[in-house]
């Protein structure tokens, strides 16, 4: 739903040459991304372009003409993170202009992965949801459920953290926040913003009464650890000085040190609540997830939301054992969790 004062595909003035389009995010509940125009001196640069569908791409296209410019005058694209509400809209702006893609290396080679994973089967992995401890419904239904997916375009460029971006006359900044995804990027602007303290361009980073989604999709991925790293980066944000926050989602909001120590407290209680329900019995990832509180019960949930509180939990068992207050069991036939 639209918060009072947005409408879908109409721009909002923001000050410091930006404005916000509305672009419709369907058949979801958060039911738009905000897409941002960075005004420079070689032409509009986007930040983010939304899902990929025909009322999103009209959203944008009507936001665009608002403002008396169009796609054919983009001079670029930044993407805060790969996700297909972020990015869904890329191959349709690289064939109507000549404006190049940015995305952090990891997040684009994240798209690589997803794009030679859909040439050798469709879906998910379901025997992973099978060792989750999904019912075999459940897996026929996630394997269905993901069929058909357009995986976004590849960016044309990767910067990194603390590049100075392509944006003439601007001084934009990438500031490297990785978790919500491996290589989300949040944008500082630091030609703006009240006495010159900078506006920052959060994507799902920092979310306005909203916890960004911290998933391990492949439950058992070796190596990661992404709820450690976004818990970093929260801190990281509390440190720069920076006041107003232009999130993807919702609207912007003051008070970015504020909002990150709520999220990061946030996760700790929900670590706080796996622990509590760890003994020396194995517990399936599936029924862990299950006995947690959600907005939504756990009977009530679609098949595709258990799936993403799965992969929730599954980023926040990860983070536990790191931390030494939970260990997997040596079962390769499910995935299983006691307590330490």
């Amino acid at each position: 739903m639209s918060e009072p004062d947005i409408e879908l595909g109409k721009p909002r003035d923001l000050g410091d040459g930006i404005h916000s389009i509305a672009v419709p995010f369907p058949n979801n509940p958060l039911g738009y991304t905000l897409v941002y125009v960075l005004d420079s001196d070689s032409g509009p640069v986007l930040i983010d372009t939304g899902w990929n569908a025909p009322e999103a791409w009209q959203g944008l296209n009507d936001g665009l003409h608002a403002l008396g410019t169009s796609v054919d005058r983009l001079y670029g694209v930044l993407i805060t993170h790969y996700h297909p509400d972020h990015s869904g809209l890329n191959w349709l702006v690289k064939e109507n202009s000549n404006a190049w893609i940015a995305m952090h290396p990891a997040d684009a080679a994240q798209l690589r992965l997803m794009k030679e994973a859909s040439r050798g089967r469709g879906g998910w992995d379901a025997d992973g949801f099978r060792r989750a401890g999904a019912s075999a419904e459940e897996v026929k239904q996630l394997a269905d459920a993901d069929r058909g997916m357009r995986v976004p375009v590849p960016p044309d460029r990767e910067p990194g953290d603390g590049e100075l971006i392509d944006v003439p006359g601007r001084k934009l900044r990438a500031l490297w926040t990785p978790g919500h995804t491996p290589g989300h990027l949040c944008y500082v602007l630091e030609d703006a913003g009240k006495d010159g303290a900078g506006r920052l361009f959060t994507g799902d980073h920092l979310l306005p009464k909203i916890t960004p989604h911290i998933a391990l999709y492949q439950f058992d991925e070796p190596d990661v650890d992404p709820l450690t790293d976004f818990l970093a980066s929260q801190t990281r944000l509390t440190d720069l000085g920076i006041e107003e926050a232009l999130p993807a989602h919702r609207k912007e909001f003051h008070g970015v040190a504020d909002r990150a120590n709520e999220i990061i407290a946030h996760h700790e209680e929900r670590m706080d609540e796996l622990v509590a329900l760890l003994s020396e019995t194995p517990i399936t990832l599936w029924e862990a997830t299950s006995k947690l509180h959600w907005r939504r019960p756990w009977d009530q949930m679609p098949v595709f939301q258990r799936r993403m509180a799965a992969a929730e939990a599954a980023a926040h068992l990860r983070t536990l054992e790191v931390r030494g207050q939970a260990r997997r069991t040596p079962d390769d036939e499910m995935l299983t969790y006691i307590a330490v």
